[in-house]
């Protein structure tokens, strides 16, 4: 592309036989032709067209699990029908290609594109990629490109604005990278999400999974209680009635709630770039959020008795919105902080990609370790058991309101449930969202909601 900080994303796909054994290929590079991912993938029968498509579809998908929502984005294709219909010039005339236009166009919203038609030899990296799904389909073959350059989907820890991106891309990136990225596993979003973290679900639901730590709860004598999702179709708030009642015995104690609250918005949640200890306010939008959350957790059927929250400048307004509406003091646990994303601190998934390459491929792969002069997520899931150790052990049996990040409520999360560190890249936490988990003395935490919204619709 002419201006500087821009992508392109080429695509191809076709079949032997039209329709036939089909196949995609597309790849994602920066505006000095750097490749920045490649997908591709053999789709069994279908036509030229539908592979097509699902070649665009793949390569925007690819784009927005780097972090580039919102950038420009030159489009180039030697499908003279997808580019002229995306483009607007053509009518989609074919019933069976409606839906996939229809997604591609969605995708294409989220950034600013320029469609531009190429002939082939013009096309050759995502020719040669489409060729070798179609030689896999005309086998029988499932198959996918081996190398995928780009971030996964989701959820690591981190969002984007992330605190690691959350997404939908990307999820787990969602406060580090603003938002999640949609198709590959996402980082853990550290909150800044979403954006993975502070970025909204930036990080993209985007971070790498806290590989650290265990429930810590013993798993001993069944009790707990099955409760309901806080964020029912109707919008209706769970029953917080925590006698221990379901499935299980009844539990000899009340439970110990904690009512995990992701801060609202920042700038770097908007722009979903990395926000770890960076300290960054929450906008309007942001405060207005904190607001809201504030109004429901003031009603039945939450009964808070104790706010406890991250040190972190956004995270104490969220908090602190909250004691305004029950009257009650704001306590801070540094545990409770945002991962530490060290030199990425402030930059986008895509720029780190660019300029930290071998060090982001070593952090996806392996929770022991740190981004540059940052921390690891097994170091940030070992002091977030701390301090829910600390918080259940002084406040047993009451309803605490717990305001922090989008990793360490991930991490907090994927305790509670036993689940493997992967467990992180399949969630999803938006900004100023609850989730809700109750512990018991004699008997394993229960998840009881997570990610509900209800009170910002």
């Amino acid at each position: 592309m002419g201006a500087t900080g821009g992508y392109v994303v080429e695509a191809d796909g076709g079949s032997r036989g039209n329709p036939g054994p089909a196949g995609y290929g597309a790849v994602v590079k920066d505006d000095a032709g750097r490749v920045l991912a490649e997908a591709a993938e053999s789709i069994g029968t279908a036509t030229n067209n539908v592979a097509e498509y699902r070649g665009l579809i793949a390569g925007l998908r690819a784009l927005l699990a780097l972090g580039a929502e919102g950038g420009r984005v030159e489009v180039r294709m030697d499908s003279k029908l997808v580019i002229e219909q995306m483009a607007g010039r053509w009518k989609v005339k074919h019933e069976g290609l409606r839906p996939l236009a229809l997604e591609a166009a969605g995708l294409a919203r989220r950034f600013r594109v320029t469609w531009t038609w190429i002939p082939r030899e013009r096309n050759s990296h995502a020719d040669r990629l489409a060729n070798e799904a179609m030689d896999a389909a005309a086998r029988g073959e499932t198959w996918q490109a081996s190398e995928i350059t780009s971030a996964p989907e989701a959820a690591p820890a981190v969002e984007p604005g992330a605190e690691p991106p959350n997404t939908d891309a990307p999820t787990l990136f969602d406060d580090a990278f603003g938002a999640s990225a949609p198709g590959a596993p996402a980082p853990a979003a550290p909150d800044g999400r979403t954006g993975t973290s502070d970025a909204t679900g930036a990080g993209t639901d985007g971070g790498r999974a806290a590989g650290a730590g265990t429930d810590g709860r013993a798993a001993a004598a069944g009790t707990g209680t099955t409760g309901r999702a806080d964020g029912t179709a109707a919008g209706t708030a769970a029953s917080h009635d925590r006698r221990g009642h379901g499935w299980m015995p009844r539990a000899t104690r009340v439970a110990t709630s904690l009512l995990l609250l992701r801060h609202g918005q920042t700038p770097l949640s908007v722009e979903k770039r990395f926000s770890g200890l960076g300290d960054p306010s929450l906008t309007a939008t942001g405060l207005a959020q904190a607001e809201a959350a504030a109004q429901r957790l003031s009603r039945q059927p939450y009964e808070v008795e104790v706010i406890v929250t991250s040190p972190l400048t956004r995270a104490r307004q969220t908090a602190e919105a909250v004691a305004a509406g029950t009257g009650l003091t704001v306590l801070v646990d540094d545990d409770l902080r945002e991962t530490d994303f060290g030199a990425w601190e402030g930059h986008t998934f895509a720029e780190i990609q660019q300029r930290w390459p071998r060090e982001l491929a070593a952090w996806l792969a392996d929770p022991d370790v740190a981004p540059p002069g940052g921390e690891s997520f097994a170091a940030t899931a070992r002091r977030v058991e701390q301090a829910r150790d600390r918080i259940v052990k002084a406040h047993e049996g009451r309803s605490v309101v717990v305001v922090s990040h989008v990793t360490p409520i991930k991490m907090l999360v994927r305790f509670a449930l036993g689940a493997p560190p992967e467990a992180l890249y399949r969630m999803h936490l938006d900004l100023a969202c609850l989730s809700v988990i109750d512990y018991y003395a004699d008997g394993p935490a229960v998840v009881r909601a997570l990610n509900d919204t209800a009170h910002l619709s």
